[in-house]
């Protein structure tokens, strides 16, 4: 009898929010006969700063196949370059061990440039879930670009990303909307009660509360004012409870969350925690009365149980947004006033019913039922060339 080969999926996950967005595509890849799961785990989730998150990766079982540390802080513009440079050097010499019939990586983060790189220069195919995004007030937004033109299938959570990544010059075969990742990955995932939420974080969920995330606007030079402002409305509107998640190893991560660090120490309705965990945070969601930050799941995860967003600045601009959130400007008297905003019955009453623009149910199957397809039926042309619009002429244009 012969023996099937089996193929080699590569899926890297470098930070707690990627983990989360992943976990259930890597339970189903993990549980299928046909296809070999290598897990490389990296970025901070080695890192005790920022919740040595690695652990929850073990209890969920799945198999590592490498933890590879890469030192990532969030510290200064040579901070991130070094991180960039030790995975450069480590992901090629593993990729090349390895050699995974594809690499899956999700999202935007600069760790995954050296990866991609890697795997571009050992000619292994790339597939990207959630190109074709727009975060006009992060870094993030070329390297999104970049991974999608080093990459062969996409995964877009909506049609209009699909257009985008298609107007880039990727053919349109090679790009499917099955909605987004995180939603399906929530809509499927298991919650703690109220109990086990405040067993488990050593907290009395006592009054209502809100969940806070704040990152550094990385195309800024400094995002310690926007933060301070954020502070400042969170120290006025005190009725709440906040239960608030430190900052990602970005450049100027450290600083805020020293800055969080002090405030908390000093407010007792604020509570910081370095992570939370996928379950945890999503259980909280679901629970919260309002979400408030620059958080990407202020845009993705809050929408799918219509709780009210408060998103401040512009570190999501560009984004579709459900109607659920609120754009403030990072001003003190802005924010107190969209807070205010999200406790208005009539507010409250028209969400309850919206359409989120980002689908889930059964995204993850798609996603692995077409990597198997391409890689199966050798359809994979790393050759691709690149896919021109017929644009109208310019005198054309309105």
């Amino acid at each position: 009898m012969i023996r099937k080969y089996r193929k080699k999926i590569a899926v890297v996950t470098a930070t707690r929010a990627e983990y989360g967005v992943l976990k259930r595509l890597l339970k189903i890849l993990s549980e299928d006969k046909e296809l070999e799961l290598l897990l490389y785990v990296t970025g901070t989730h080695l890192s005790k700063e920022f919740g040595y998150t690695i652990e929850e990766i073990q209890s969920d079982s799945f198999p590592v196949r490498e933890m590879v540390d890469i030192h990532a802080r969030g510290g200064g513009v040579m901070d991130i370059a070094e991180s960039i440079a030790e995975a450069q050097l480590k992901f090629v010499k593993l990729f090349s061990a390895d050699l995974p019939d594809i690499l899956l990586v999700v999202g935007d983060r600069y760790e995954l440039l050296p990866i991609c790189t890697s795997s571009l220069l050992l000619r292994i195919p790339i597939a990207h879930i959630s190109g074709g995004e727009v975060t006009e007030g992060a870094i993030d937004d070329v390297i999104r670009n970049c991974i999608t033109k080093m990459s062969y299938l996409h995964f877009p959570s909506c049609a209009e990303y699909r257009n985008r990544i298609i107007q880039m010059g990727e053919n349109p075969q090679r790009v499917f909307d099955y909605g987004d990742i995180g939603v399906d990955s929530i809509m499927h995932m298991e919650r703690l009660y109220k109990a086990q939420l405040e067993e488990s974080m050593l907290i009395k969920l006592d009054r209502p509360f809100s969940l806070v995330t704040f990152h550094p606007i990385t195309m800024l030079q400094d995002s310690s004012e926007q933060l301070t402002e954020l502070l400042m409305a969170l120290e006025k509107k005190n009725e709440y409870l906040y239960i608030i998640t430190k900052a990602n190893a970005d450049i100027g991560g450290e600083s805020i969350n020293k800055q969080l660090e002090e405030f908390c120490e000093t407010h007792n309705h604020c509570i910081l925690f370095s992570s939370l965990g996928s379950k945890k945070y999503i259980s909280l969601l679901a629970l919260c009365e309002f979400v408030i930050g620059n958080s990407s799941s202020g845009i993705y995860e809050a929408p799918a149980f219509k709780k009210p967003v408060v998103n401040i600045g512009d570190r999501q601009k560009g984004r579709i947004k459900a109607k659920c959130i609120i754009d403030c400007p990072p001003n003190r008297n802005d924010i107190i006033a969209a807070i205010e905003k999200t406790e208005d019955i009539g507010f409250r009453n028209s969400i309850k019913n919206m359409q989120i623009p980002f689908a889930g149910g059964n995204t993850a199957e798609r996603i692995i039922d077409t990597i198997k397809d391409f890689l199966n039926n050798n359809r994979i042309n790393l050759m691709k060339g690149f896919y021109d619009i017929n644009f109208l002429p310019e005198k054309d244009i309105l």
